[in-house]
């Protein structure tokens, strides 16, 4: 793969994405549809995947493309594959909260190494640029061409007073006892996979996740995340995450800066 032209590509790509939900966003109404798992689907999701899956196959017709929106794709197996999630955090956007991004990502053999995270309501886009580290780019954004990038890094985190973020829509009491294990300074919610990027700047330490999450919902955060030195682990036994799993589920995971002293389940 050319990492420079991917970068590229998938950059822009989420700029024209973003650009088209933020015109649905701003509408006075739009549509929602309930999907066959009862989660909610908006003619943003729809819009948005059908740039980004149209821009992905044309600039890499041979590499495989799973999409959230695009159910057929669900049944692909590969070792190297596009990911995307053209609108992740339907509720934020449905409730007009802003806490929703555009992810796509390129994973190989298990592991998300390049990626772009763009929260179009809150002019925030964090990417993996060609050599697999994270930057944040600062607004306003030109799709041809990049601006001001800043380095991303994990933070080195107090663990007498960590900085928790937690899901703003799937948060539950499993969760809440295994942040209790903690001793935290603060605690954040965030929606979609701003969580990894909010981790990836060091404005915040861990990210647990006790409940249902897919691969498309946070490989790209993951691969940023990543890019800024930090990690993603099964909940259960602290084993890395890995990508392209039998119908994309994820277990239980853990995100957090390395100097976290993780405890157990």
């Amino acid at each position: 793969m050319d990492y420079d032209r991917l970068v590229t590509v998938i950059r822009k790509l989420a700029l024209e994405a973003g650009d088209r939900i933020m015109e649905i966003y701003e509408a006075d109404d739009f549509d929602v549809k309930v999907k066959s798992d009862d989660s909610p689907v908006t003619e943003a999701d729809e819009a948005a995947d059908a740039i980004i899956s149209a821009g992905l196959r044309a600039a890499f017709p041979d590499v495989t493309l799973v999409t959230e929106e695009q159910a057929a794709s669900h049944a692909e197996r590969a070792e190297t594959f596009l990911i995307v999630d053209p609108l992740d955090g339907t509720k934020e956007f449905i409730n007009r909260r802003g806490d929703f991004t555009v992810n796509i990502a390129y994973v190989e053999n298990g592991v998300p190494t390049r990626g772009v995270v763009y929260a179009p309501a809150k002019a925030r886009m964090f990417f993996t640029q060609a050599d697999g580290s994270a930057v944040e780019e600062d607004g306003p954004f030109h799709r041809d061409t990049p601006g001001n990038l800043r380095a991303i890094r994990v933070s080195e985190p107090d663990n007498a007073a960590l900085m928790v973020v937690a899901s703003k829509s799937h948060r539950d009491q499993a969760t809440d006892d295994y942040i209790g294990k903690y001793a935290v300074k603060d605690m954040k919610s965030a929606g979609s996979s701003l969580k990894f990027c909010l981790i990836a700047t060091g404005e915040a330490d861990i990210y647990p996740r006790v409940g249902r999450t897919m691969e498309w919902d946070t490989a790209a955060g993951d691969a940023v995340l990543r890019g800024a030195g930090g990690r993603v682990v099964r909940f259960e036994d602290h084993q890395p995450l890995v990508y392209g799993k039998e119908g994309y589920a994820n277990p239980f995971f853990i995100a957090y800066a390395p100097a976290v002293d993780l405890k157990e389940a």
